[in-house]
C-alpha cells in the first residue's frame, strides 16, 4: 500500500513492537483467539520472507495483511457460523486480577463481548473498515489503502456500519468501581439464592445471551425480562447450591463473571449495566471457549 506522507515506523523489531495490535485486529475481526492467532503467525511468515527494501511503511505493510487475511478467514466463518447451534459468541478474553486503568486493554469499549457480538451483524470488509477507524484511529485514505478501496467508499462502508450499529449497541458510561460494586451484589444474591435480590438488580428488559455450541444446554435466541432472567439464575442455586460458585474478573476489559460448579468453570459471563442495574449478559458455555481460561474459584 502506499502509506501517507510522514510514515514512520517505530525503532527496534517492528513486528514484535505491532504484534499486539496486529492481534487486537485480528481477534476483533474474528472473535477467536486460535484463528487471531494463526493469522498473525501467517502475517509474519510472509514478513519474514518479503524484500524489506521493497517496503515503504512496514506497519502499513503488516496492518494491511493482517486486514486481509482476517477478511478471508471471516468469509469462510461467516458460513459456519451460519450452521452453528444456538448464538454464537466471541471466546472471552478473560484476566482474573484486577488491573488499574492504566493497564486495560487499549479501547475496551471496542472489545466487549456485547460489542463483538453486534459486529456480527456486518459484512467483512464492512467490519474491518469500521474496525480500522474506529477502535485503531486510522484515517479514511490509510483503511482505503488496506482494503484496496477508494476514499468514498470507504467512507460509506464507515457509515453505514455505524447506523447499523447505532440502535443495537450497548453502551453506557459506567464508572468501573460502579459496575464492580453492582456485580459483588448480584455474586451475593445470586450465591445465596436470594431471589428478589437477584431481580432487583436486574432491568425490566434484561437479556441473557447464552452460548453453548450445542454441547451444553442453551436458550435458541437468548432469555428476556426481569422475571425470566432472575429465574435463571435462582434455578442454578436451587439446583447446584453450595456447589456454585462466583468470581468477579475482568472479561474484555470490562467486570463480568466467571462461574463454578464444583470447582469447574461452567461460564464466562459478561455483564453489561447502565450504572443501577444489569441490562445483559453475555454467558458463553461452549467448553471450547473455556478451554483457556484457567482460573480457579
Amino acid at each position: 500500500m502506499n502509506p501517507k506522507p510522514g510514515c514512520v515506523d517505530p525503532p527496534g523489531d517492528v513486528f514484535v513492537l505491532l504484534r499486539p495490535r496486529l492481534l487486537g485486529i485480528a481477534y476483533r475481526m474474528l472473535g477467536l483467539r486460535a484463528d487471531a492467532e494463526d493469522i498473525v503467525q501467517d502475517v509474519w511468515l510472509r514478513w519474514r520472507d518479503t524484500d524489506r527494501s521493497s517496503v515503504q511503511c512496514a506497519e502499513a505493510w503488516l496492518v494491511t495483511a493482517t486486514t486481509r487475511l482476517s477478511i478471508d478467514r471471516l468469509r469462510a466463518a461467516k458460513a459456519e457460523r451460519a450452521t452453528y447451534a444456538g448464538e454464537w459468541l466471541p471466546e472471552p478474553i478473560v484476566d482474573v486480577e484486577e488491573r488499574t486503568p492504566e493497564t486495560i486493554a487499549e479501547r475496551a469499549d471496542e472489545l466487549s463481548l456485547a460489542f463483538l457480538h453486534v459486529l456480527e451483524r456486518l459484512a467483512p470488509e464492512e467490519r474491518a473498515a469500521y474496525l480500522l477507524r474506529h477502535a485503531f484511529d486510522y484515517d479514511y485514505g490509510e483503511i482505503a489503502d488496506m482494503l484496496g478501496k477508494n476514499e468514498p467508499a470507504v467512507r460509506q462502508a464507515v457509515h453505514r456500519a455505524t447506523e447499523r450499529l447505532k440502535l443495537d449497541r450497548p453502551r453506557f458510561d459506567v464508572p468501573r468501581d460502579t459496575h464492580l460494586r453492582l456485580l459483588q451484589r448480584f455474586v451475593s444474591a445470586a450465591s445465596s439464592g436470594d431471589r428478589s435480590a437477584i431481580r432487583a438488580l436486574l432491568a425490566d428488559d434484561v437479556a441473557a445471551i447464552g452460548d453453548g455450541g450445542g454441547k451444553v444446554p442453551s436458550v435458541h435466541g437468548g432469555m428476556h425480562g426481569g422475571e425470566r432472567v432472575a429465574n435463571l439464575y435462582w434455578a442454578h442455586f436451587r439446583r447446584h447450591g453450595c456447589a456454585l460458585t462466583y468470581r468477579i474478573a475482568t472479561i474484555n476489559g470490562t467486570p463480568g463473571l466467571l462461574r463454578f460448579i464444583d470447582g469447574r468453570l461452567e461460564s464466562a459471563q459478561a455483564v453489561v449495566t447502565d450504572g443501577e442495574r444489569i441490562v445483559a449478559f453475555y454467558v458463553v458455555r461452549n467448553p471450547d471457549k473455556l478451554a483457556r481460561i484457567t482460573a480457579a474459584p
